[in-house]
This record gives structure tokens, C-alpha cells and sequence, in this order.
């Protein structure tokens, strides 16, 4: 994984645990949230392919209810 990438996904996952341990509404917790926001843009306009960090998963589909 190159530098980029790596400080994205750090930064995600600090975000990440400061909004569990605080919530949305703390500034630490959307201080974090902008910096791991920054952080992947940076990957994205070095050419890395942020999106492509998580194979996307394929869900079954729930069957629609019949009414009774």
C-alpha cells in the first residue's frame, strides 16, 4: 500500500473510533472527519484508486413478502 493510502485508512479509522467513543456532534470527532475526508481526496488526486480499497461485497437480495 503506498503513503497515501495507508494515511487515508489511518485517518478513516481514527474517525471511526472517534465518533463510537463521542459521537457525531463532537468537534474532535468532525475535526477527524474532515482530516480522513482530506486524506483520501489527497489519494484520489495522486492517482491512487481509493474506491478500490474494499472489494465491493455482492448482498443476496431478500425476497419480497407476500401479503397474507
Amino acid at each position: 500500500m503506498t503513503l497515501w493510502i495507508t494515511r487515508a485508512r489511518t485517518a478513516q479509522h481514527t474517525a471511526g473510533r472517534a465518533l463510537t467513543a463521542h459521537g457525531i456532534h463532537h468537534p474532535l470527532a468532525q475535526a477527524l472527519l474532515v482530516a480522513a475526508a482530506a486524506a483520501a481526496a489527497r489519494a484520489w488526486a495522486a492517482g491512487h484508486p481509493v474506491h478500490r480499497l474494499h472489494a465491493p461485497v455482492d448482498h443476496p437480495r431478500p425476497s419480497p413478502r407476500s401479503a397474507p
